[in-house]
């Protein structure tokens, strides 16, 4: 058992007794338990298998390559349309839990599999993701906004597109586009630090840049 899980565990305002209870499951198939991202991580030869995490209506293992695992009793669940690795399996009681202890185990063991394979999930390229019409008519039209976009990393390519395209009304896509054209031009990702105040770079929206007056 790692201390600073326990630490975590009892600073948990929720789930705390479902929490236990998956880590006694993941700990009795012999996982290292560390904590990260804040989060119970439980890894094996190193690799992240599965994540305990708690959101407002339900507490999860969050299966890392859970795209890879066959899912047979049907527990796996793609959080988001565009999540191409990670897979949730969800619980609301202890008793969920507790029925389906076998069955995680079972997933456990698969997923330990997969990384003594050394399998690796085939993420879609850039190119493979969706431009909305929107803008790439702007980017058609402006040039130095198109080079700036070439030239952002892949991943901070794929964050745009994916938030750009998260809307089904045009109108609300080009809202996005216009909001977020200055931020490209600068050359940083959607969640990239704004305001350099930032010591965990990304995951920074620029609001804490009040902490300047």
């Amino acid at each position: 058992m790692n201390p600073k899980v326990d630490e975590f565990l009892r600073s948990a305002s929720k789930w705390q007794a479902e929490f236990e209870r998956l880590r006694m499951i993941l700990l009795d198939c012999q996982l290292t338990e560390e904590l990260k991202w804040g989060q119970p991580c439980y890894t094996f030869g190193k690799n992240n298998i599965v994540i305990i995490g708690g959101f407002k209506e339900y507490c999860a293992l969050l299966w890392v390559k859970g795209s890879l695992l066959s899912d047979p009793d049907g527990i796996l669940i793609q959080p988001t349309e565009n999540s191409q690795s990670g897979r949730q399996t969800r619980f609301r009681t202890i008793d969920e839990i507790d029925r389906l202890q076998a069955t995680i185990k079972a997933y456990i063991y698969q997923a330990i599999e997969v990384e003594k394979a050394g399998l690796k999930v085939d993420y879609k390229s850039v190119p493979e993701f969706d431009i909305p019409e929107e803008f790439e008519t702007i980017l058609n039209g402006n040039a130095t906004l198109k080079n700036a976009f070439s030239s952002l990393t892949p991943g901070r390519q794929k964050g745009y597109l994916l938030h750009f395209a998260g809307s089904k009304q045009s109108k609300t896509r080009t809202a996005r586009i216009e909001k977020y054209i200055p931020r490209i031009l600068s050359g940083k990702g959607i969640n990239d630090c704004v305001c350099g105040l930032s010591k965990r770079m990304p995951s920074c929206d620029g609001s804490h840049k009040i902490l300047k007056d």
